[in-house]
């Protein structure tokens, strides 16, 4: 079992790595979700920098929604009580996030003055790292979710 420090600090391995946000998230508890590893980086590449470089919603915050989901969505169609329910769960999310970013979209934690971006992906280098936040978006997007998963009782320490 791992503490909130530990998630934080493998998350951001991940994206040192090289990793998407979205992969570096939503990897770092794949085990806690009951997914194998390979699945988890192939389900959450494809929301990386905003959603495939749209600069949408950040990879980040799209991993704790999918992490949310797997722990605990809903699987009936017509159950308009748990979905709600569901939904205000990943607003909550959203909200914490905003809180320490003041947005969930990604060309604004960026400061792009674009709306989308071209597929190809930034070279990881000293600079990228250097000029890019996202590492500390990584962060604190798995310290959020491990709080959830704690508040929720998910088998991970406090």
């Amino acid at each position: 079992m791992k503490d909130i420090e530990t998630y934080k600090k493998n998350g951001e391995a991940l994206f040192l790595q090289g990793y998407n946000c979205a992969q570096s998230v939503f990897c770092t508890f794949a085990e806690e979700v009951g997914m194998d590893i390979e699945s988890a980086f192939k389900l959450s590449s494809s929301f990386g920098g905003g959603m495939g470089r749209l600069r949408e919603v950040c990879g980040a915050v799209s991993a704790m929604f999918m992490i949310a989901g797997l722990k605990d969505g809903y699987t009936s169609s017509n159950d308009n009580k748990i979905k709600e329910e569901h939904y205000k769960r990943i607003q909550k999310l959203a909200k914490e996030f905003e809180l320490k970013h003041n947005t969930i979209i990604c060309r604004e934690l960026l400061n792009l003055k674009i709306k989308s971006d071209t597929p190809t992906p930034s070279k990881r280098t000293a600079q990228y790292y250097k000029e890019r936040p996202c590492t500390k978006f990584v962060s604190d997007a798995c310290e959020i979710i491990a709080k959830y998963l704690i508040k929720n009782n998910t088998k991970i320490e406090n």
